[in-house]
C-alpha cells in the first residue's frame, strides 16, 4: 500500500494517521523507502510512501514490580 504526504506531514505523523501508533512503525517505513530520512523531518507535499501490509507490533515485556 502507498500514501502521499499532506502538507506539514512527518513520519510519524503518518504512522499515527495510518495504523493508530508510531511506535515500532517508523523504523519499518524507513527501511521500506531508501532515501526518506534525507527529505527532511518535513516530507515534501505530494512525497509517495510505501507502507507494509500490516505494521508488525513490538512486543511489549512485562515487568512485575516484586520479580
Amino acid at each position: 500500500m502507498q500514501v502521499r504526504s499532506i502538507q506539514g506531514d512527518t513520519l510519524d505523523r503518518v504512522c499515527q494517521r495510518v495504523y493508530g501508533r508510531t511506535a515500532g512503525v517508523t523504523e519499518q517505513l524507513l527501511s521500506l523507502n531508501p532515501g526518506l530520512a534525507d527529505l527532511g523531518p518535513i516530507l515534501p507535499t505530494g512525497t509517495l510512501i510505501t507502507l507494509p501490509q500490516q505494521a508488525k507490533q513490538a512486543e511489549a515485556t512485562l515487568l512485575q514490580l516484586w520479580d
